[in-house]
């Protein structure tokens, strides 16, 4: 399929649902490691980590490194809009917020991808895309809840969390734009090493990890997760929808997160589901649809 093509097949349907349940889980440990963990390096161990699982498997699959500062201008530049900006935003936006609020946020990714593409002339802004974007965080908010409690710093808190979901839309237009060749591994890699290097300078100059008390197991195992599960592993699943189905439709990802978490509580920690759950659930399976197209088509054919 084209990666222009905005129809989705089975397969990568498939792939954002795995996406969906590796990014859904950084919600849950960013908020536990950051109980001894500045926000920047976190950020930093989580993109250091991720990179450094993934060493092993370029060098197993003979993959190269870039040459020159030619070569790497587009991993800087994808490790800048989709780690280092959206990451440190996301996270320091959860230590005003909770964990809840910021997924609903981060579900705003893909309207707006489908604005910064419309922008750039990458895509046709198509109302029907724009209002199943639109259904779809509904969805979110119905399925989760607002959520929204009376704290210190949530407004800042959301706005950093919604400057992390338009930092999102950026990187979408420059994976586009600058990486129709690459191999999904290499440039998951690449782009966490870039990103490595730039949160290595950004945490050292403000927050000093190196004085900072040694952290807890919990916290090593939450910053492991986050690292092998919700970046690495995930990288690797997002630039092969990329490559495959486009940009755009990868940025979905971020509707299925919240249905994702309320699935995993009840298989695996049997936790109910209330029905506005399961009508949230509806209403951003029904905005999918829209999104995909499907639905109108089906609609066309009966009338």
């Amino acid at each position: 399929m084209s990666p222009n093509d905005n129809r989705i097949d089975a397969r990568d349907w498939s792939l954002l649902a795995i996406l969906s349940v590796l990014w859904g889980g950084s919600f849950f440990l960013n908020g536990a490691a950051l109980r001894e963990l500045p926000p920047l390096t976190l950020v930093f161990l989580r993109v250091a980590l991720g990179a450094i699982i993934l060493l092993p498997l370029l060098r197993m699959r003979g993959i190269g490194f870039p040459k020159g500062m030619t070569g790497w201008k587009p991993f800087v530049v994808i490790g800048l809009l989709n780690n280092v900006i959206p990451f440190s935003l996301i996270v320091a936006g959860q230590t005003f917020i909770p964990s809840g609020l910021a997924s609903i946020l981060n579900a705003t990714t893909p309207l707006f991808t489908v604005i910064v593409m419309a922008a750039a002339g990458e895509e046709v802004l198509q109302v029907r895309r724009v209002a199943g974007v639109a259904l779809g965080i509904a969805g979110v908010i119905i399925l989760r809840g607002w959520g929204v409690e009376t704290r210190t710093g949530q407004g800042l808190g959301i706005l950093l969390c919604l400057g992390g979901a338009f930092s999102y839309g950026f990187a979408a237009l420059a994976a586009r734009r600058l990486l129709k060749d690459s191999p999904p591994l290499g440039t998951a890699t690449f782009q966490l090493i870039a990103s490595t290097v730039m949160m290595a300078v950004v945490a050292g100059a403000i927050e000093r990890p190196w004085r900072l008390p040694v952290p807890g197991l919990a916290t090593w195992l939450a910053v492991l997760g986050l690292a092998a599960l919700s970046t690495a592993l995930a990288y690797i699943v997002f630039f092969q929808i990329i490559r495959r189905s486009g940009a755009t439709n990868v940025m979905l990802v971020t509707l299925l997160i919240p249905v994702t978490a309320i699935l995993l509580g009840w298989l695996v920690l049997g936790e109910p589901i209330s029905m506005r759950e399961i009508a949230g659930a509806i209403v951003i399976g029904s905005a999918l649809l829209v999104i995909d197209g499907r639905a109108v088509r089906m609609l066309q054919r009966v009338g």
